[in-house]
């Protein structure tokens, strides 16, 4: 029994000790997996690889494929927003045009280095070797040694920040430009056309080193500052592409997208911020930002100077109806030399009704068609031998206006062509559809070049009536509108055959070399409230003010037209181009 007991005893002691051992071991188990875990959470041979790989990077150069790597951090793709980079008491600076004070040389940012950056590098050399501080700031800008940019993708080599001139960066944005002759000068006129920012207009040139590239955005320093809520801060940019003598736009990841003549631009995959790829501009061109921000481009080359004075003055007027918006639907443009046809230039506007998408597929069709024309050796020598340009300006009209699919829009257009045999003696013949209105004045004799085309006016009652449906006694409108003659608008022509676009062809005039001569060519938001007299006076007294001056006045008279139809409140969009012809003014112009 006691030998049994104890047998009993023995066994319980044994399960005791097995149960206190089991329970242990499982301890010592969970206590190993947890230090495992600790390990490799913590990584610590990283600090090892990266003493190595920092001691190997000392002691020799590095290699264009290190920069495969990015130099911030893994998401560095993404474009940092202005807004945390950017200073807002700068910003006031800004616009107080304070932008080189000593306060913004000091401003910091955060650069990243495009990953497209690397692959321009590496197409000038295999290896690339970059001198790096030791103390220098990790996410820094490298310094780099300069090559000569091989490719468009010019702005893609610089940072965000190199692109914001008056920040003390303007020496890094320059070092990546090459040098190009003053005779590549391009100049970039932009014109909001329509949404919350319409008849805003900036113009710049491709010599501009300070101020290129430029960005569209919503927010400072962008060159074109865009109040629109579908804008991004820094939506697009542009800039001088040197070796192919083109402007290029960019897509800068945009929320929205952006378009260009309504193809997208914008990296493939949406929403990833990327930047897309670049894309030349042409004269005409239409940018739209989001949705509503329409942007009308136009290039005027300078590989031949214009041998006369330009100036362009351009306003909505949206608050001339008791603070109602008012969309700007005039397309002012010109080109001298027309497609570097040396001897021709075209100087025009056109006036949209129900939008302005007709007003710009106009401007940009009349300009692409007279070129084309004119490309013909024969068309352009029967001109300078004839000294009359009516079929080619005829031909023009018509062929726009079977291009123009515009079935419930249309617009006036009203151009002038400009031609010269030595640079010295001008011939001008303009032609219009429309109450768009052009007058020369020519040594005091006042000539003008285009004919009203609304219905009240007596050329076009005459017009009509002898169409066999002369208009009713007290009649001003056919289907509501109050001109006879326009482009675009298929649907009403369909139904009334009494509209047209046959265009009104004016007398050529002949501009002496010696004359005093000028032309004013408006839209009618100008000829409603000033005649051409008031016109005339205005600019003859600047002019007069300004002749003992060397500067180009023309800029300055299209702005004192304009002030002048502001003050005489008038009710409609208003674009104004001033040309002039003086000897004074050519000689001051050239100096420019």
């Amino acid at each position: 029994m006691a030998m049994s007991r104890a047998l009993v005893e023995l066994t319980e002691s044994s399960s005791s000790i097995l149960i206190a051992a089991s329970y242990s071991f499982l301890l010592l188990l969970m206590l190993l997996l947890i230090l495992l875990v600790i390990f490799f959470a913590c990584r610590p041979w990283r600090f090892f690889s990266r003493f190595l790989s920092s001691s190997r990077l000392s002691s020799r150069p590095i290699k264009a494929e290190d920069l495969e790597r990015p130099l911030v951090s893994n998401d560095s793709d993404h474009i940092t927003d202005f807004a945390r980079t950017y200073n807002i008491d700068v910003a006031s600076h800004q616009t107080e045009g304070l932008l080189n004070s000593s306060r913004n040389q000091g401003l910091a940012y955060k650069h990243r280095l495009p990953h497209t950056a690397t692959k321009l590098a590496l197409t000038h050399s295999d290896s690339l070797i970059l001198d790096i501080s030791e103390d220098s700031p990790v996410g820094q800008t490298l310094k780099r040694p300069f090559v000569t940019p091989q490719s468009g993708d010019i702005q893609k080599v610089k940072e965000d920040s190199c692109q914001l001139s008056g920040f003390g960066l303007e020496d890094k944005a320059n070092e990546f430009v090459p040098e190009y002759s003053a005779a590549q000068r391009s100049i970039l006129v932009l014109e909001v056309v329509s949404g919350p920012s319409h008849g805003l207009r900036y113009s710049t040139q491709s010599t501009n080193k300070s101020g290129l590239p430029l960005t569209l955005g919503r927010v400072l320093p962008s060159a074109l500052l865009l109040k629109d809520s579908e804008v991004s801060g820094k939506h697009a940019m542009i800039n001088w592409n040197s070796n192919k003598l083109k402007w290029d736009l960019v897509d800068m990841g945009s929320l929205n997208g952006t378009l260009l003549n309504s193809q997208s631009i914008s990296h493939a995959n949406s929403g990833s911020r990327h930047w897309g790829d670049p894309n030349e501009l042409a004269s005409g061109d239409t940018i739209t930002l989001g949705s509503s921000s329409k942007i009308v481009v136009q290039i005027i080359s300078e590989i031949e100077k214009i041998p006369f004075g330009v100036g362009v003055a351009s306003d909505p007027m949206s608050l001339r109806r008791g603070g109602k918006k008012f969309p700007m639907e005039d397309v002012c443009y010109y080109q001298w030399p027309l497609h570097e046809i040396n001897q021709f230039g075209l100087f025009g506007v056109c006036d949209g009704h129900g939008g302005a998408a007709a007003a710009v597929s106009a401007s940009k069709l009349l300009q692409e068609i007279v070129a084309d024309i004119l490309a013909d050796s024969f068309r352009r020598e029967r001109i300078l031998t004839k000294c009359d340009a009516s079929d080619v300006l005829r031909e023009a009209f018509t062929q726009t206006e079977a291009c123009m699919d515009h079935c419930y829009e249309g617009c006036t257009a009203t151009m002038l062509m400009v031609w010269t045999e030595d640079h010295e003696n001008f011939y001008a013949q303009c032609a219009n559809v429309g109450d768009s209105a052009c007058f020369v004045n020519v040594d005091e004799e006042h000539i003008k070049m285009t004919e009203d085309h609304r219905i009240i006016s007596s050329s076009e009652r005459q017009r009509i009536q002898a169409t066999g449906e002369p208009l009713k006694d007290g009649e001003t409108r056919l289907c509501g509108l109050n001109l006879a003659r326009m482009l675009g608008d298929k649907f009403l022509k369909q139904q009334e055959a009494r509209f047209s676009s046959e265009p009104y062809i004016s007398q050529v005039v002949y501009i002496h070399q010696a004359s005093r001569a000028f032309v004013v060519l408006a839209s009618d938001g100008f000829w409603d409230v000033v005649n051409f007299k008031k016109a005339f006076q205005l600019a003859q007294e600047t002019k007069d003010r300004s002749a003992t001056k060397e500067e180009n006045t023309a800029e300055k008279i299209a702005n004192i037209l304009l002030s002048e139809a502001r003050t005489q409140r008038t009710k409609d969009n208003t674009s104004i181009l001033f040309l002039e012809f003086d000897r004074n003014n050519r000689d001051n112009h050239s100096k420019l």
